[in-house]
């Protein structure tokens, strides 16, 4: 027999895939009513494609699939934008089906906004500036798999990270728009997602931004991503991009934002979601929730995307690496490559990045003394001065916010 989660995962994967299917083939699944539960359409699948992962990557790690969330191992990220399929997918909830773009709308209001008003997705395309920019996301529980004592959550390891090419609108144009008032402290977003118990009245995740955020001139509210619709399971067919904050801020389905004159209240603002120890504590110490703070910006971090971690190469060769490198500040000002244990740090060549909130590419050839098994380490510092620690940065409940150097063995024959 099968279990209760098996089952609400079918009914998941068999609503969303048919609708998908639909939208991605541009006309109805005729007769699709008639379809037996146990089946899902085979002119979806080429044979590899993981029916819980719709756009997705056969590639990526599945960590949970209700809801749904993969990531992709480090080697799998080395293109310079993150290829749809390969993007992580961070969900809390059931994404929208039947999705009817002609009929999607976002909602602005709040205390704070000067009148309440709705847009289709295309009085967005057309009233206002349409803007691309490459701004990179990643979960504030990337890493959170080497925590010690273990933190509760997703057990992600490198690949809750990427790099895309979003088109859109900047949210500081519409809410202009709208009208804010002097007293606007905080924008929330609400989403189309259904909460896991299939509760239409309860949110599966509400957070946002301090309002000097939403008006940055990258905050976007986007439809596009690489070029493309954004895939379903990133929030197809509008979203939030906030680069330099937790993903978590960067709502999917997005139908409503509201101006508030206080910190958002949503779900997932409060208790520990998406907080750290506003001071230091010890590994494994039970934090009171009124001394969490709020994660408010990303730390500057690193990812070693070539050669695949395990890689052998012959001693009278330099071993090409190459990587990106992030940052909430302005700019990753140097990155450099260890292969002695930290013990020394070597400069690697560094592209500047097209826009702020975009990562860089960093690359370097390295030469070995002799033959064995070496770590290559990457660490980056930012424009502030800020640079990656060699190990686990302060431990914290919910395990987030790990920077600590990437690093990947290789071995010299």
């Amino acid at each position: 027999m099968k279990s209760e989660k098996a089952k609400g995962r079918r009914k998941f994967m068999k609503n969303t895939i048919m609708a998908s299917f639909s939208s991605i083939v541009g006309m109805p699944i005729v007769f699709g009513s008639n379809m037996p539960k146990e089946l899902l359409p085979i002119g979806f699948f080429d044979g590899s494609l993981p029916p819980d992962l719709i756009g997705k990557s056969n590639l990526l790690t599945v960590l949970n699939d209700r809801p749904v969330n993969a990531e992709a191992a480090a080697h799998l990220l080395d293109d310079d934008l993150t290829p749809n399929d390969m993007f992580f997918v961070r969900n809390n909830g059931i994404p929208p089906v039947n999705v009817d773009v002609n009929k999607w709308s976002l909602t602005i209001e709040g205390e704070s906004a000067k009148q309440s008003k709705t847009y289709t997705l295309q009085e967005l395309k057309t009233k206002f500036k349409q803007y691309t920019l490459n701004l990179t996301l990643e979960c504030g529980g990337n890493g959170r798999s080497e925590f010690n004592p273990p933190a509760k959550g997703n057990q992600w390891s490198t690949g809750a990270v990427g790099c895309a090419a979003w088109t859109g609108v900047r949210l500081a144009d519409v809410l202009r728009d709208v009208g804010i008032k002097s007293n606007a402290v905080y924008i929330g977003y609400y989403g189309e997602d259904t909460h896991l118990s299939g509760d239409a009245k309860k949110n599966t995740i509400s957070r946002g931004v301090p309002i000097n955020k939403a008006m940055e001139e990258e905050s976007m509210i986007a439809w596009s991503m690489n070029g493309k619709d954004i895939p379903l399971l990133n929030g197809y067919p509008l979203r939030l991009v906030f680069g330099g904050y937790p993903a978590s801020c960067s709502g999917k389905w997005l139908s409503k934002i509201v101006i508030r004159d206080r910190v958002h209240d949503g779900q997932k603002m409060k208790g520990k979601s998406y907080r750290v120890p506003c001071k230091p504590v010890a590994p494994g110490a039970k934090v009171k929730d009124e001394d969490m703070c709020i994660i408010e910006k990303m730390p500057v971090k690193s990812l070693i995307t070539y050669p695949k971690t395990g890689a052998t190469i012959k001693s009278t060769e330099k071993l090409p690496i190459r990587g990106h490198a992030w940052t909430s500040a302005d700019s990753i000002s140097k990155v450099e490559y260890s292969i002695d244990f930290g013990g020394s740090w070597h400069p690697c060549e560094l592209k500047n990045a097209k826009n702020r909130y975009a990562w860089q590419r960093f690359s370097a050839k390295i030469p070995f003394p002799e033959e064995g098994y070496y770590e290559v380490w990457a660490r980056a510092t930012d424009s502030n001065g800020d640079r990656q620690p060699i190990i686990l940065p302060g431990w914290n409940p919910k395990g987030y916010l790990n920077n600590a150097s990437h690093r990947i063995a290789i071995k010299v024959i």
